[in-house]
């Protein structure tokens, strides 16, 4: 959340379109980076890859640390420093091979759902950690021997450095290469060393390609409608609330908190309701109840939001009639000048004719998009991992994250051009739309996303 501000303070010429590439560069980073370390696990014992991304994104954060030092160019610097964080957190491939090849089929889902859990514990925690560190302020602390800055912007990726070293000791002393087929015995693979006679060999077949890009587009669909959400979060409920940033930063945050500690449930319900419903039926489950939010988003009735009048100037007036502009300008209340205007700006011609977004719809459906997308989430690359079978994953699970990654970046810049230009009406139409053909697709390719050993006829589904 201070990438902002300390973007500003660094360097006076970044402005908002800067600031959209320094957060892209880190998917960017990771899409990049997520099939090549996934390549890595394949060949070579996990521990290796795992090491090196994490002391890459170490090494980024201290360089993130730093940026205020050069005296030019700083937010190349910042660039250079979110891409690398986000090349480290290609990792995230390896981890997801990893555990499809030390679980059984039984197995998957749960161990999947509590490494979504502990992703879900980051995502709420992370904001409570930036909150507490901006009791330290702007100037903070600073170690003139190494011109170290400790403030409210460096703290967050100093304390981020300290973890990866932390793991880097854990994986070195405590993580073991640990492989077993789809029944749980155990394989013989390039990534364990130690071979008993007992174990059994990884069986051949060919994996069905068919499941595999329908499986990774369904992440992409997953992952772009989550973050076009989140992107989409603050605009709205400023355009439609008439909220200030203030307001909109407090209350967005207490809703984004909100939705992870919901996550955590959902992800603990996936656990036990994969016992008795077939995974395919639960993400199917998911896409319909994201649906059912995002429908409920749409604009109806004969209620208008508030409309920022005070940014009207004579080249700005959308086609609009002079009438309709004298009865909005006399029923919009009076504001304060002096304070900054708040509501849906005139810019926004839609804001004329597009109803208003009811609080209570918003957070329906709010909460209805927290139940479906970790859902969706955790059963994308549940499913992905039984479909590639027992064999090594690692270059598979890399796609899938490089497609994550791909939606983060297309989302929010989906979303904004279409809500800016047209309103949420179209914007929240075409994702339903989106969702419409991706539940769609996979009715259509329903019966072919399932385990390798059971399409082989090894284990009885």
């Amino acid at each position: 959340m201070s990438i902002w501000p300390y973007l500003q303070k660094i360097d006076q010429t970044a402005d908002a379109s800067f600031l959209g590439w320094v957060i892209a560069s880190f998917s960017l980073g990771q899409m990049v980076a997520s099939p090549l370390f996934g390549l890595w696990s394949n060949y070579r014992p996990r521990k290796e890859p795992l090491i090196v991304s994490i002391f890459i994104s170490v090494v980024a954060n201290c360089l993130y640390a730093y940026v205020h030092v050069p005296a030019a160019h700083n937010k190349y610097y910042m660039l250079i420093a979110r891409g690398l964080v986000g090349f480290g957190a290609g990792n995230v491939a390896v981890v997801r091979s990893y555990i499809a090849g030390a679980t059984s089929l039984q197995e998957r889902t749960s161990a999947m759902a509590n490494t979504s859990t502990c992703q879900a514990l980051g995502f709420i925690l992370g904001p409570v950690f930036q909150t507490c560190f901006a009791l330290i302020g702007e100037k903070g602390v600073t170690w003139d021997t190494i011109k170290l800055q400790i403030n409210m912007y460096t703290a967050p990726v100093l304390l981020g450095a300290f973890l990866g070293i932390v793991n880097i000791i854990l994986i070195l002393f405590i993580l073991r290469e640990h492989r077993v087929d789809d029944s749980g015995r155990q394989c013989k693979s390039v990534n364990f060393q130690e071979e008993n006679t007992d174990e059994v060999h990884i069986p051949e077949g060919s994996i069905d390609q068919v499941a595999v890009v329908t499986t990774n587009i369904l992440f992409f669909v997953v992952l772009f409608i989550f973050a076009l959400f989140e992107t989409i979060l603050t605009p709205l409920t400023m355009d439609m609330y008439a909220w200030t940033q203030e307001q909109a930063v407090l209350y967005d945050g207490v809703i984004l908190a909100a939705l992870g500690v919901e996550a955590v449930v959902v992800f603990m319900g996936v656990k036990l309701l994969s016992k008795k419903i077939d995974e395919r039926a639960i993400l199917l489950g998911g896409l319909v109840v994201v649906w059912v939010g995002f429908f409920i988003l749409l604009p109806w009735g004969n209620q208008f939001p508030k409309v920022q009048w005070e940014d009207l100037h004579n080249s700005s007036i959308p086609n609009t009639t002079l009438g309709e502009i004298i009865i909005d300008l006399w029923n919009s209340p009076r504001e304060d000048h002096s304070e900054q205007p708040t509501g849906c700006p005139i810019e926004q011609a839609w804001c004329l004719y597009t109803p208003v977004i009811h609080l209570a719809q918003f957070l329906t459906a709010a909460v209805l998009v927290g139940i479906g997308y970790p859902a969706c989430n955790v059963m994308s690359y549940t499913l992905y991992s039984k479909v590639l079978g027992p064999k090594p994953q690692g270059m598979y699970m890399g796609w899938l994250s490089a497609s994550g990654s791909a939606a983060r970046i297309l989302g929010p810049v989906f979303i904004s051009h279409v809500y800016t230009y047209l309103g949420p009406r179209w914007a929240f139409s075409l994702v339903c739309g989106i969702v419409v053909l991706t539940i769609s697709l996979m009715g259509a390719v329903y019966r072919r996303l399932i385990a390798f050993s059971v399409r082989c006829g090894r284990i009885q589904e």
